[in-house]
């Protein structure tokens, strides 16, 4: 299902969870022959029981054929585990919307959305989700678990992002990704979520995504963006005032004196990022806000496809 129809179905994120499984399911029907695996609940195989082990998934049935006991091995039992993190800073929080454009026109409430379209999934493929959420200060962490419970716990979360915007909260990331791959200790595949705005600590913040490799984890970076404004500068030829949401720092000038120049930089910023990213073996996504999560949905599948 693309964004445009979803608009006119659910406005509001108080819904988060259904629009979040709308996506999904839209995603899923459209795959005419998916070449991806685990939307079933069936097991796998059997494996011999071995004396102590739980008896709850004895195949009964089978024992009556064979005279021995076999325990079901369900896919879940080696399916992934993922941790999902968000920046939450002050510029996370850009555009600031009117009052009847959706929240996920926001590169907050888009990063909030696709995060909830993941869970969905990650729900369906019985998956194991964790989340960090960050600012200026370490503000959330839950690790990877599979319950009902836990991913209510969790959708409470992202909606709570949306109800309590940060007002100049700068960006702390490289401290706290150090943080999160200290706690995320069991192989994971590890999604990022943030603007990448890190004030030229590039070759930090390179080293904390490397140190979340440290586990053999996987490392994806979705890097959101408002492309109209943020990318290709769009904004008439009038005086303008420019606040930087994170520092209060104020600039007066003519978008069109500097739109030649800013453009060039924010280009090879991103191919220095997408460069380095490649390097270093972690897998390097632009998003665009209000955009579909075709593009979200299909990297998680293949980087999981990846991910034995």
């Amino acid at each position: 299902m693309k964004i445009e129809e979803q608009k006119e179905i659910i406005s509001g994120f108080k819904h988060l969870e259904l629009l979040a499984n709308q996506v999904v399911e839209g995603f899923i029907s459209g795959m005419h022959k998916s070449p991806f695996h685990g939307f079933s609940a069936e097991f796998a195989e059997h494996k011999v029981y071995n004396t102590g082990e739980s008896t709850k998934h004895i195949d009964w049935k089978l024992f009556a054929k064979t005279d021995r006991l076999y325990t079901k091995r369900f896919e879940e039992e080696t399916n992934l585990r993922c941790h999902l993190i968000i920046d939450n800073s002050s510029s996370m929080h850009f555009p600031k919307l009117k009052d009847n454009e959706p929240f996920y026109e926001s590169k907050i409430g888009f990063s909030v959305l696709a995060s909830a379209v993941l869970m969905s999934l990650l729900k369906k493929q019985r998956d194991a989700v964790g989340l960090s959420i960050y600012s200026d200060k370490f503000e959330y962490y839950a690790p990877e678990k599979g319950s009902d419970r836990h991913h209510r716990m969790l959708l409470n979360q992202l909606e709570n992002l949306l109800e309590n915007p940060k007002e100049s909260k700068n960006t702390n990331t490289i401290t706290f990704l150090h943080q999160i791959a200290e706690k995320v200790h069991r192989r994971s595949m590890i999604v990022l979520f943030t603007d990448m705005f890190q004030d030229g600590k590039e070759e930090q913040l390179f080293n904390a995504l490397q140190h979340l490799k440290h586990n053999k984890h996987k490392v994806v970076v979705f890097h959101v963006i408002d492309e109209k404004r943020e990318l290709n500068f769009d904004f008439d030829n009038t005086p303008r005032k420019f606040i930087d949401v994170e520092s209060g720092e104020i600039i007066n000038l003519f978008a069109e004196n500097v739109k030649e120049e800013y453009e060039k930089k924010v280009s090879d910023y991103f191919k220095k990022l997408s460069l380095t990213c490649a390097q270093n073996k972690i897998k390097y996504v632009p998003v665009n806000v209000g955009a579909n999560f075709e593009k979200i949905l299909t990297t998680y599948l293949v980087e999981k496809q990846n991910f034995g």
